[in-house]
Formats: C-alpha cells, structure tokens, sequence
C-alpha cells in the first residue's frame, strides 16, 4: 500500500490550477489556428488570429487566458493500492485555495444566498472514481460561468429520436449565442439520467480535439451537430461566418426505456483544463 501525504496533494494542485488558467491546451491553439485560416468571414478571420495572440501572450507573460478564471472542477481518480494520510478533499481544496492565491486568480466562488465570496475559490467541485493501482490521477478544470451559465439538461422521451436531441442541442447553442464566448467546445452526454447526462456533458470536453466517439451512433451525432452549429452562422463572438464551434463531442450510457436524457455542456473558446498524476 502506497503512502501519500496531503501536503504532496495540496502542491500539485495549485500548480496545476495555476498552469491551467495559463496555458491553453495545444489541440485548442492548433484548431484556432487552423479555423482562423477557414474563416470566410473577415472581421471572425481577425478576432481569431487575435484569439492567438492571447494564447501566446498568457503563455509568454504569465497572464490569465481569461479574467474568470471559473470555478474549479476535478475529475478524481483515486489508485486502490493508495493509501492517503489524511483527507483527500480537504487536501485538493487546500491546493485550489493555494494555487488561486499564488497565481493571482480571480476568486469566484460565493454562497448562493447571501453572494458573499468566499475568498478562496472553494470549495471545487470534485467527481470521484475508484481505480486499479498506485496514482492519484486529476483532470482539472477551469470553468467559467459565461458559458456554463448556457448550459442545459433536457428530460427527452424516446420517440423523440435523434431529431429532439439535436433541436435540443441548437436551441442551446443559438440562445447562448455571443454571450457565451464562441467559437464553442460543446459536450453532449446523452443517456443515463437526470444527473449523469450533465456530468457526461461536462467530461466529454476533457477530449482531444479531432477524437471521434467509439460508438458509432455518437461518432455520427458528433458529426452532424459539428456541421449544423457551424450553419447557424454565430461566429466567433457573434461576428458572424463558419466558425460557431471548433468541436462537438457526444457521451453516452444506457437509460431508462421510457427515457431520453439529454445535456449540452457549452464551453468557450478558453476550454482551460490539466491533467496531473501522483
């Protein structure tokens, strides 16, 4: 059994909440480059070459991609052949408290009655996953409330089909519309139930640009909604032409026969996330 103390939690998740609202992802900066080359119209062309310029400055001078530096979301996966002095979530909240203080982030956590802000950025939001071996694995992310606040859960019946689930999905899109920073990732999570289709949603845009699902239902849908998103003509920030998303990515699990869950989780074009292994 592997021994790990909360102090060597603590540290390497400041560093990675740090490091994640910093640098972007290469895949985002390789696919904004690449859209800023296809954009037909000009004044998108313009904002996504500048989008570019941001991804270097933050990197160059160590500013934030963005100044919501979000709310903190951890994807845990715990090693079964680990043993942790201590308590874990305690440990990765201390390690979010201190990599916001140290990177001079943004704080943005704050009760839900009395708005007060906590000061701290906690507490984050941390999913937990048991797993074979010896590591602590975290996917971390920084999510802003400018897109998450557009983001939507539908209770769809089955004759609904794959047709509601892509009305669904372009409503979503079209009334998050510029004020939700476009070009769009846009994870769908299809399946399960009333809380599992948002988590799907929310962990599908841990993926690489470019990957494709594994099911070919999903892989299809991806497609599909890529294309159609694409035609609504938003553009990056409302300005208009081809590029409204750089990517869809669609999760799915079985459900209820009487159901059809359905979640649209829309992240801009800051999609800031880490991963790190203990």
């Amino acid at each position: 059994m592997r021994i790990i103390q909360p102090r060597e939690i603590t540290d390497a998740v400041a560093k990675a909440v740090i490091s994640a609202n910093h640098y972007l992802p290469y895949d985002m900066v390789k696919t904004a480059k690449a859209a800023a080359s296809s954009e037909k119209n000009k004044k998108s062309k313009n904002f996504l070459y500048k989008l570019t310029e941001n991804y270097k400055t933050s990197k160059k001078e160590i500013f934030p991609l963005c100044q919501d530096t979000g709310i903190t979301v951890i994807f845990l996966k715990i090693g079964s052949e680990i043993k942790v002095e201590g308590d874990i979530y305690k440990a990765i909240n201390k390690g979010v408290e201190k990599g916001y203080a140290e990177g001079y982030l943004r704080k943005s956590v704050t009760d839900p009655f009395t708005r007060e802000n906590t000061g701290t950025n906690t507490p984050c939001i941390i999913h937990t996953e048991i797993i074979k071996g010896s590591r602590i694995k975290m996917d971390i992310m920084a999510k802003g409330a400018g897109a998450e606040n557009k983001s939507a859960v539908k209770m769809l019946i089955p004759s609904d089909g794959e047709e509601g689930i892509v009305d669904f999905v372009l409503e979503t899109v079209k009334k998050a519309g510029a004020s939700a920073c476009p070009p769009f990732i846009v994870g769908i999570g299809v399946g399960g139930n009333l809380e599992t289709a948002p988590l799907l949603a929310k962990k599908s845009l841990l993926r690489e640009i470019g990957s494709a699902s594994p099911v070919p239902a999903a892989r299809k849908l991806e497609k599909k909604l890529l294309y159609l998103i694409n035609k609504t003509g938003i553009g990056p920030m409302g300005l208009g032409g081809n590029t409204t998303a750089f990517a869809v990515f669609v999760e799915s699990l079985p459900c209820h026969i009487a159901s059809l869950p359905v979640a649209a989780n829309i992240q801009c074009h800051s999609a800031r996330h880490k991963s790190i292994t203990i």
